[in-house]
This record gives C-alpha cells, structure tokens and sequence, in this order.
C-alpha cells in the first residue's frame, strides 16, 4: 500500500516546526519509508485502542511517535508528534 497524500493539522506543523534539526532529519527518512509502505516493520506501526481506537500511531525513534489516521486507503491525517503524552 502506498501513501499517495498527506495532510497536516495545525498542532502537527507547529510540533514539526520546533522538532530539533536532528530530529527533523529522522523525520523524513521515516515519513519515505511511511509513504512506500505505512507497514514497514521499522516503522512499528499499530492501531490505538481506547478513546484513540480510530488513530494509527508509527515511532520515529524509541521516545517519538507521529499520530495518525486513515482518510482514506491512499490518504492519511498527521495529528500530532512526541512522547507517549500524544496519546492522552
């Protein structure tokens, strides 16, 4: 399955935005490998339960993870980017 569009919230782009630079780098090695395959095992990718049970979430590194949605097949929502506290 491949990523064909993205889109950003606003809390998204303004946690992107103030990302250190090294990070940011990571950023966009994984979100490559996110839009040739969402799935790829690097990406540890899973389903949210609970009150996010409509919400994907794939790590960056071992402490930040990107929270997301399907919008459709192709398409997917960026939500939000940290810590575990994204989840709350």
């Amino acid at each position: 399955m491949r990523i064909t569009s993205v889109f950003y919230t606003a809390k998204f782009n303004k946690k992107l935005k103030n990302f250190p630079t090294k990070d940011k780098v990571t950023f966009l090695k994984k979100f490559q490998i996110f839009l040739d395959n969402p799935f790829e095992p690097p990406l540890k990718t899973h389903k949210l339960t609970g009150k996010l049970e409509d919400y994907w979430s794939f790590s960056l590194n071992y402490s930040t993870r990107v929270l997301f949605r399907f919008v459709t097949e192709s398409a997917v929502e960026f939500i939000d980017l940290g810590g575990h506290d994204i989840y709350r």
